[in-house]
């Protein structure tokens, strides 16, 4: 780690010039006017914010401009069929008429763009560099990736940017974390976001907007950045983006609701200027070996309390966690039984999570003592993994590759994890009761949430390669 660097220079950071150029008005001693390009919505965050325009006579101001879709709540077998649990029929039913009456485009359970709202913007192309994004969900992060100021917001902002198309937002500090070298074999995109949750807390990052860089994340595809940024909130941090480059644009182009011709030429020219200036100055600089990283697992109840999956729980860990978690200081999860496994999530349910699980568990069977939820983030990814044989490979090894949604990563709809069992899960957030009441989750990446699915137990996966 280095020291804070604070520097005279003109030069900007990518943050700097994305933010400025949304600038709608500057409050004198306050915060500022920020333009919105594309809000996302689900069934979760916005009935009150809808409910609360209605009551005030205020219109949607750019429907175009919101895009909203089923996820949370949406069961992951049969969706074919009415939803089952009350409260989640109703929030789903709620969204439809909310979009129906205010000309929003859903793209609704059983149709072929339906997801995870954080899965379906990127690849429909909904989301491109330059952006400012936001939903009312923590990990909207995620967008970042391509970068975009990407951020979460809560109900009453929901309200406001379906009103008017702007924020008020104080702006944040800011940091970049540059990971260099190459990673290891076996280490993940997963892996390095819980590594660096570790070593700067869960709440290093509070305040800040994060930057990353370095040659580890230049060489990551673009999921693997969406799962980087999508988990920086864990860390505390407002939202977390990476400069677009080459990598970007190829994703971007050609996607459904991607620039073409003359207008593609425009945004790519603009796209281009995206990057931080070699001599801009962050108000907080780590940096990190990438080959000091190995795949990680949490043992704790918060993304930062985790370690390599081959090393010790730390003394000084919390008493209150662990005896959550029934583990003791001083000891090695190794071949722990685990007997949930869960591969999906916003932060790992794409087409690449898939694929690396399969890699694994090809021409293998799941242990015996496995339940596994197997969840796409979208129609999409189901699709896909379907066609390229993803699915085949893991219904022959006793799996079920289920239908996408939110799933088991927050319990919200029928897939929880039962009290007291240990699950070992793609998602974000450990949480106590976050994957249902009582139950225990150790966050890893897709390639070791597919070798514990084979083994049972808490598995190294560099073992299997």
């Amino acid at each position: 780690m280095s020291k804070p660097i604070h520097t005279n220079t003109q030069a900007t950071t990518l943050f700097d010039k994305i933010w400025q150029q949304h600038i709608v008005e500057s409050i004198p001693e306050g915060p500022d006017v920020l333009y919105i390009d594309r809000q996302l919505i689900h069934e979760v965050t916005s009935p009150q914010a809808f409910e609360a325009l209605r009551g005030r006579g205020i219109p949607v101001f750019r429907p175009q401009q919101v895009t909203a879709t089923p996820d949370h709540n949406t069961p992951t077998l049969n969706q074919h069929l009415p939803i089952r649990e009350e409260a989640s029929r109703k929030a789903v039913e709620t969204l439809r008429q909310n979009c129906k009456a205010n000309g929003i485009t859903l793209f609704d359970l059983n149709t072929p763009y339906n997801g995870i709202v954080h899965v379906v913007g990127p690849e429909l192309g909904l989301t491109q560099p330059g952006m400012t994004i936001v939903c009312g969900d923590s990990h909207t992060a995620t967008h970042g990736a391509f970068g975009c100021i990407a951020f979460g917001i809560g109900t009453s902002e929901v309200e406001m940017a379906l009103a008017t198309q702007c924020l008020l937002q104080s702006k944040p500090k800011q940091m970049r974390i540059t990971v260099k070298g190459k990673l290891q074999a076996g280490v993940s995109a997963k892996d390095v976001i819980l590594y660096l949750i570790a070593q700067l807390t869960v709440s290093g990052g509070t305040g800040y907007f994060i930057e990353y860089a370095g040659e580890a994340i230049r060489n990551m595809s673009m999921e693997e950045r969406m799962t980087v940024c999508n988990m920086s909130i864990e860390m505390g941090a407002r939202g977390g983006l990476i400069a677009p480059d080459q990598t970007t644009f190829d994703y971007v182009v050609g996607k459904k609701y991607a620039p073409r011709g003359d207008e593609l030429n425009q945004r790519l020219k603009y796209w281009k200027t995206l990057y931080t200036d070699n001599d801009a100055s962050f108000d907080q600089e780590y940096v990190f070996d990438a080959q000091k990283i190995k795949p990680f697992v949490t043992y704790g109840t918060n993304p930062g309390m985790g370690m390599g999956i081959d090393e010790v729980i730390l003394e000084t860990a919390n008493a209150k966690s662990l005896e959550y978690m029934n583990f003791r200081a001083g000891e090695k999860l190794i071949g722990k039984q685990v007997n949930y496994v869960f591969i999906g999530s916003c932060t790992n349910g794409r087409i690449e999570d898939f694929r690396a699980a399969a890699s694994i568990i090809k021409g293998r069977t799941k242990a015996d003592n496995v339940f596994a939820y197997l969840v796409p983030g979208s129609k999409t990814v189901e699709q896909q993994a379907r066609e390229e044989g993803l699915v085949q490979i893991f219904e022959e090894a006793g799996f079920t590759f289920r239908q996408p949604g939110c799933s088991a990563c927050l319990a919200m709809n029928e897939d929880k994890v039962p009290a007291g069992e240990y699950c070992a899960s793609t998602s974000n957030r450990n949480f106590e009761g976050r994957q249902g009441v009582g139950a225990r989750t150790l966050l890893v990446s897709p390639l070791t949430a597919a070798a514990i699915a084979i083994t049972g137990k808490v598995t190294d996966p560099r073992q299997f390669l």
